[in-house]
């Protein structure tokens, strides 16, 4: 039998220009176990991802902060403290960075995300104020500003135990500093190449190719390893 999977999005299952691979829905949909779409997008964009795959909706978004199994969604993380953070960033001239609109945050329940062109320093130094309330964490995408205690990892925690299973059945995959607590309890972890430093230094393994190259190269590893 194949194992379950705990997947990244961005940068793992994606061309290197951020598009969705077209081979997530070649080798996804058909995944004989459960597949966790794990990343630190908003809610709706896993959701619609596991939909369109014609798989169950079992995700963790918000880096942890969100997690919907067996149609039921929980919220992990408090948003009063970072929220309460971006907003003395913001009085103090910094700038999140979407525009006008912010579909990045609009959807969000747990954490803010900035832009990579925020005002990274003024952003650690606001942050460092709160007295360890929240973190931020860098994905390569955007600055997440959530609690501490907010982890794929402990998500994962979580949605393995509604689907019977432990973490350690799962293989999971990633690029990320945000991936980091998903393969410290994952039974097996894997760093696609284009990863950071974070993520390559936590997983069980480095792969040689990057994004969904990397990926679809498991992918048929692990279902040859099953037969």
């Amino acid at each position: 039998m194949v194992p379950p999977l705990a997947l990244d999005i961005d940068g793992t299952l994606t061309t290197a220009s951020g598009r969705i691979d077209s081979r997530v829905f070649e080798l996804l949909p058909d995944w004989d176990a459960p597949v966790v779409f794990a990343t630190g997008k908003a809610f709706p964009y896993p959701v619609a991802l596991a939909h369109f795959l014609g798989r169950a909706e079992t995700v963790i978004a918000e880096n942890g902060g969100v997690a919907y199994v067996d149609g039921k969604t929980s919220v992990l993380g408090d948003p009063a403290a970072p929220r309460a953070v971006v907003e003395a960033f913001e009085a103090r001239g910094g700038e999140v960075g979407w525009g006008d609109g912010d579909t990045v945050n609009r959807w969000r329940e747990s954490e803010v995300a900035l832009s990579l062109d925020a005002d990274e320093t003024l952003l650690r130094e606001v942050t460092a104020e709160a007295g360890g309330e929240v973190e931020i964490v860098d994905t390569g995408y955007a600055y997440h500003v959530k609690s501490p205690d907010v982890s794929k990892g402990r998500a994962l925690r979580r949605v393995a135990s509604a689907l019977g299973l432990v973490p350690a059945d799962f293989v999971a995959v990633g690029d990320s500093e945000n991936d980091a607590s998903t393969f410290a309890v994952a039974g097996e972890s894997y760093a696609v190449a284009n990863a950071d430093a974070f993520a390559r230094d936590a997983a069980d393994t480095v792969l040689d190719e990057s994004y969904m190259d990397a990926t679809a190269g498991l992918l048929e590893t692990l279902r040859e390893r099953s037969e």
